[in-house]
């Protein structure tokens, strides 16, 4: 846990007592605040009751007081419309912040120089985030992860010299996150998203800017320029002063680090070096994965990393579970959990890692559908369709591919793992990457990839990929 200090002897109103909201209720106890704790919900409210916390309605109480309200990530800052907490905050000339505003003020508060990587994106900055702390601890330091990935900024380690934070941050944090300086920070594209929470795309992709426009005067930002968006922030800030690196997968650029036949290249001065090569590590398949690890590749350098290490990390990077993670093989065909391939975009990135794919889709299906996919099509040897989708999915795939109705996953399993063996293919991949939600069967997506990994352990004769 990380003490907070920085409103010892104040009061503090924390509103959203989730993972991260009761972690910043320690945390700010434990540096000598007092801590108000609220929450929409009862059973949240009497489970920090129980942990020893001040409960409170924040409507029936003065907030003449506090020093500051610590609102959960989930709480709209703006739009649709502020969260009544924040119009009270406002009125009562209250400041309104995020755990990681408490983590960055802790950090400048007693460790300045300790190494701080933040990583946002619309897509790929959970695997980015992982990565990049494989590599860290590959490469011998102590190195604590949380975030957005998962695990609640302020139930981490202090920061101190030689202890390097590697932090995923949603647009959602980055909002209640005013003072956030890394010393790498890294922005890796910017697509529509969020909208609803941010009002305009221009909005979303400003939020999106201010993590790389923070960083460190010391440090360097890392951008992704592959979209219009990302290359007008990585313009925008280089003009402002700030050390920008960057990145592209799909062009050759004349200064900063790129892709080309997956190899990574870093270019400078009319000259290229080659960094690393990512062909044939299967955590990295995709265009998409050589956009995270060419970004991951970049903050590596600048943290100080050899070439050699930084190798080594990229091959022994076992990749996330439920995100391309290569559960097991049989024979030839290979079994893929992505199961966080919750829309079609998302189920896009792994259709066009594979050329030939026995393909498992289907829940809760999300608006358009797969109508989007159609250009994957030719991969997809034949599809088993599960869930509350599958008719609707059928229909769209026509008499374009071959696929059945399997309705649950364990037929599918069992359907898709007989016929890509007896297939003849070179290399079959069996791949769940439903393109929607699980709600129909399973509470989330991680219940619905610990099934299909479940199952997939189960046939006769799998094997763990090495």
């Amino acid at each position: 846990m990380i003490p907070v200090t920085s409103f010892a002897g104040k009061t503090v109103a924390v509103f959203g007592l989730g993972g991260s909201g009761l972690a910043s209720c320690y945390a700010l106890k434990a540096g000598g605040a007092e801590v108000i704790a609220s929450d929409d919900g009862v059973d949240k409210l009497a489970e920090a009751a129980r942990a020893g916390f001040i409960t409170a309605d924040l409507r029936k109480v003065s907030w003449a007081n506090f020093a500051a309200l610590v609102l959960t990530p989930g709480a709209p800052l703006t739009h649709p419309a502020p969260h009544w907490t924040v119009l009270a905050a406002q009125q009562a000339g209250v400041e309104v912040i995020g755990d990681i505003e408490l983590f960055c003020r802790e950090r400048v508060r007693h460790a300045p120089d300790s190494p701080f990587v933040a990583i946002t994106g619309t897509n790929g900055k959970s695997t980015t985030t992982a990565l990049i702390a494989h590599l860290m601890r590959v490469a011998g330091y102590d190195t604590q992860m949380g975030g957005n990935i998962g695990t609640a900024i302020l139930s981490l380690e202090p920061p101190r010299i030689g202890r390097v934070h590697v932090i995923e941050m949603s647009s959602y944090q980055i909002d209640l996150a005013p003072s956030l300086d890394p010393l790498v920070g890294i922005l890796l594209n910017i697509s529509e998203d969020h909208i609803d929470r941010h009002g305009t795309l221009e909005h979303y992709a400003a939020v999106k800017e201010r993590l790389v426009a923070g960083v460190q005067k010391q440090g360097t930002a890392i951008v992704g320029v592959d979209d219009g968006w990302s290359r007008n922030t990585a313009d925008r800030i280089e003009r402002a002063g700030q050390r920008v690196v960057r990145v592209s997968v799909k062009n050759p650029l004349p200064d900063g680090i790129y892709v080309e036949r997956e190899t990574i290249w870093r270019a400078s001065g009319g000259a290229r070096t080659e960094v690393a090569r990512i062909g044939g590590i299967g955590s990295l398949r995709g265009l998409h994965n050589a956009q995270n690890a060419a970004c991951a590749s970049g903050c590596a350098l600048a943290l100080g990393l050899s070439l050699e290490t930084l190798q080594n990390g990229l091959r022994s990077f076992p990749g996330l579970a439920h995100r391309m993670e290569q559960v097991g093989k049989r024979g030839k065909v290979l079994f893929v959990n992505d199961s966080k391939g919750t829309n079609a975009d998302a189920a896009a990135h792994a259709l066009s890692s594979f050329p030939d794919i026995f393909w498992i889709a289907g829940g809760k299906p999300k608006l358009g559908g797969i109508t989007g996919l159609s250009e994957y099509f030719p991969r997809i040897r034949k599809a088993y369709l599960i869930g509350e989708a599958a008719e609707e999915f059928a229909r769209t795939l026509g008499d374009s591919v071959p696929h059945e109705i399997s309705e649950t996953l364990e037929v599918a399993v069992a359907n898709a793992a007989r016929e890509a063996e007896a297939s003849g293919l070179a290399d079959p991949v069996v791949l769940l990457s439903p393109a929607c939600s699980s709600f129909d069967q399973y509470r989330n997506f991680e219940i619905r990839g610990t099934r299909f990994r479940e199952l997939v352990t189960a046939l006769p004769g799998v094997k763990p990929v090495v």
